[in-house]
Parts: structure tokens; C-alpha cells; sequence
């Protein structure tokens, strides 16, 4: 018998808050079609949304249609949810230009095709929040909002202390409109999504129920996060972004190989598709043992997102780093002028221009404490130069740390 994506979902670890008992039951019985928002606050997607995609490929391979909601019109407002203070203000070319840039990351994820009952399909409310009429839509759905129960809301608790602006306290109604107008347009019954966009989806179907007389389901995922109930997928430089020109795929497999032995398993279960008997035994490996399952991890993440040719390199060199020979494999690298290198540049500045650091002061902690080595030698100067002498075969190796590599391609 096949098993019910709702038990899928429930074993691998994804479910945390859910509006209705009997959503196990109508996933069982019906294709559902579903969906979950992504705003465009920035122009690629991160880790954070790993999560939420690899649930949408789950409910697709069980038979349920993916709606991938693009925020082109709510991405102009902005959601409050779990931020201390307002959002910065994009343009409409800002947003346009993320959401096409979104769409190249996502179809990794789903099948799009147009001949399936469960391809999925992927639409933009800009196309009906940008040319709404402001009093018709308070007509038409503000006058269901309660504002005394809106303030009870932890999307808006949290602004509050700050000041919430009355542009963001429309966010809300906003979604529940996008789960309103995806009802009418595709029968869609889900909405999906991160466990602090509760209260957003609580009120989409609490919109649907009043004004259509229908019955709509909404369901959370737990937050990525570490074994220490940190957030997952944050960097040294940054977030972990799913596109290769702002995380390239070394840099990606480099961060899933280096997870802390805890979070294996957890990370095996939410990121990758292998079945959950093999990711029981594989998050129950100990010491040496476990160094082989990371790296498995780190290889069936990578090639969900950058493909497989390309998770075939980050480990191929990920191996030749980790054996001493990582001359001729693709890492991160930085070009430097051979005119630059005459000037002898001090390293501390040279580990900022590469992004091993984000200050000066970082670097020269960094070389006090032992952790920062040029092809292959700890530096014990804080303002130690880089010279020609260091440049072997038409390059120079950085290294942060034990697993941190970076290299410096010298140009004429």
C-alpha cells in the first residue's frame, strides 16, 4: 500500500503545526492542489527555504500539484514575520528581477510539466495585488479582520515594541487574499509554509471559510535548525544561498561536509530523498564512521541543487584539499593582479578582499590564534605581506582554519 505523504512528511520530520486533524485523511483520499508563497526580498533563494522546497517535491511525487506563489506583489510590502524592524523598500524592477531569478532555482525542485495533472505550476500575485482597488479590497476582505485579533498575531507582537508600520499591518491580509484568489483560480485547499507564517495561513483560511463557505487546510514546517536551536544555513560571510554565483557549489558541499555530528541525521531526513531506514542507519554512525556519512550528505544536497556534475567536483575537491593535493580542483578563487602582488599587499587585507574575513581586526585574530595559512604554512605575523615568492605555479593557496580553502589566481 502506498504510504500517505502526510506520514512521509510526519517520519522525515517536517510537520509542526497543522489547522485540521482530517488533512492526513484528505491527502489519502484526493490530489490536493497546494501552495506555498516565496517573497523576492533578495535575488536568489537560501538555505531557509530548502526546507520548504524539498516538502513541495515530497507532496508532488505522492501526486499533489505544486503551487509556487511568487511574491511579486507582497514582496512590495514586505513581511514582518520574525523582523525586528521594517523591510527594505524594492522597486517593482527589484522584485521582477528576483522572481525570474527565483524561477531558475525552484524548477530544480518540481516538475513543471504542462501534460501532468501534478505538474506544477507557478504564478505571480503581483498579477492581482498590483492593480487592486484599495477600497474594494477593503470591502472584500478587510471587513473580515479583526484588528484586536491581528495584534494578537507573533508576526506583529514582536513589531510592536519597535512600531509597526500600517504598511506591513496589511501584509496579512494580503496572503490570506493570495490563498483566496488560488482557491478560486486552481481549487487550491493548502497553503503551506514555514512555522512563522502561522498566523498568515490561519487567516488565508479563515478568509476562504467566510467567503466561499469552503473548507481550507493549512500546515507549518519546523525551522532548519542546529542541535543547539540555532538557525541553520548562516556562514562567515553570510547567508548560504542556493545560487552558485553567490554560494559557489564548493562552498555549499564544504558547509553540509563540516555539520556538527548531531545534525546529521536530522539533515539526511529534511534535505535529501534517500529513504529513511538508510538515513536511520547512516545517522547512527559513530567517529570515523560518520565523516563518511557527511559526506554523503553533503553530495546528495548538492546534487538537489547544483546538479550532479557539479556535486561530483565539490567532492572531488573536497578529497584532493583534505589529502594535501587540491592544486588543480575547482574551490573558491580570487584573481590578484601580478602589478597588485608587486606592491606587496599585507595579508589581513588580502583575506577581506577574498571574503575569508570581514575585517581587518578578524584577520589579525585569526593569525594571532594560529588559523591562517598560505600554501600550507601557519602565519605568525599579523602584517605578514604576500610576495612573489609566494606565488607557486600562477597561484597561492589560503587557508582558514583546517577545511577553509581559498585561492588567490595571480594575473598579469
Amino acid at each position: 500500500m502506498e504510504k500517505n505523504v502526510f506520514q512521509t512528511l510526519t517520519e522525515r520530520g517536517f510537520i509542526k503545526q497543522l489547522t485540521h486533524e482530517g488533512l492526513e485523511e484528505l491527502l489519502g483520499k484526493e490530489k490536493v492542489s497546494f501552495y506555498i508563497g516565496f517573497d523576492p526580498t533578495a535575488d536568489s533563494l537560501h538555505v531557509g527555504h530548502f526546507v520548504a522546497l524539498m516538502a513541495m517535491a515530497h507532496m508532488q511525487k505522492a501526486g499533489h500539484r505544486p503551487i509556487v506563489l511568487l511574491g511579486g506583489g507582497t514582496g512590495m510590502v514586505g513581511d514582518p514575520s520574525g523582523k525586528t524592524d521594517m523591510r527594505k523598500m524594492m522597486t517593482t524592477e527589484m522584485i521582477d528581477h528576483n522572481v525570474a531569478q527565483f524561477k531558475k532555482q525552484i524548477g530544480r525542485f518540481l516538475d513543471f510539466s504542462e501534460d501532468k495533472p501534478n505538474g506544477a505550476i507557478m504564478v505571480d500575485n503581483g498579477e492581482w495585488l498590483r492593480p487592486l482597488n484599495y477600497i474594494e479590497f477593503l470591502r472584500e476582505v478587510g471587513a473580515h479582520f479583526s484588528v484586536n485579533r491581528m495584534l494578537t498575531a507573533e508576526c506583529y507582537k514582536r513589531r510592536m515594541e519597535k512600531g509597526l508600520t500600517f504598511l506591513e499591518f496589511n501584509y496579512m491580509l494580503m496572503q490570506a487574499y493570495d490563498f483566496l484568489e488560488l482557491n478560486r483560480r486552481y481549487g487550491c485547499k493548502l497553503e503551506m509554509g514555514g512555522d512563522d507564517q502561522w498566523s498568515n495561513i490561519l487567516a488565508g483560511a479563515d478568509l476562504i471559510r467566510r467567503k466561499e463557505q469552503k473548507e481550507a487546510y493549512g500546515l507549518t514546517f519546523k525551522l532548519l535548525l542546529k542541535s543547539d536551536g540555532k538557525k541553520m544555513g548562516k556562514t562567515e560571510s553570510g547567508a548560504l544561498w542556493l545560487d552558485a554565483e553567490k554560494t559557489s557549489p564548493y562552498e555549499f558541499f564544504q558547509y553540509w561536509r563540516n555539520v556538527d555530528d548531531a545534525d546529521v541525521k536530522n539533515c539526511l531526513a529534511l534535505l535529501t530523498f534517500l529513504p529513511m531506514d538508510e538515513v536511520e542507519y547512516l545517522g547512527s554512525l559513530k567517529d570515523a564512521q560518520i565523516n563518511q556519512t557527511k559526506e554523503r550528505l553533503a553530495f546528495e544536497i548538492t546534487k538537489q541543487v547544483h546538479g550532479e556534475e557539479e556535486a561530483q567536483k565539490a567532492m572531488a575537491a573536497a578529497r584532493a584539499l583534505f589529502s594535501g593535493n587540491g592544486e588543480d580542483v575547482t574551490i573558491p578563487s580570487t584573481q590578484l593582479s601580478l602589478h597588485e602582488l608587486e606592491e606587496k599587499p599585507l595579508l589581513i587585507d588580502i583575506l577581506v578582499k577574498t571574503g575569508l574575513t570581514k575585517s581587518r581586526g578578524e584577520g589579525r585574530r585569526l593569525i594571532s590564534g594560529g588559523g591562517i595559512y598560505v600554501n600550507g604554512k601557519k602565519i605568525e605575523q599579523e602584517f605578514q605581506p604576500l610576495t612573489l615568492a609566494d606565488v607557486s605555479d600562477g597561484s597561492i593557496m589560503l587557508r582558514k582554519g583546517k577545511k577553509v580553502f581559498h585561492k588567490l589566481v595571480i594575473i598579469s
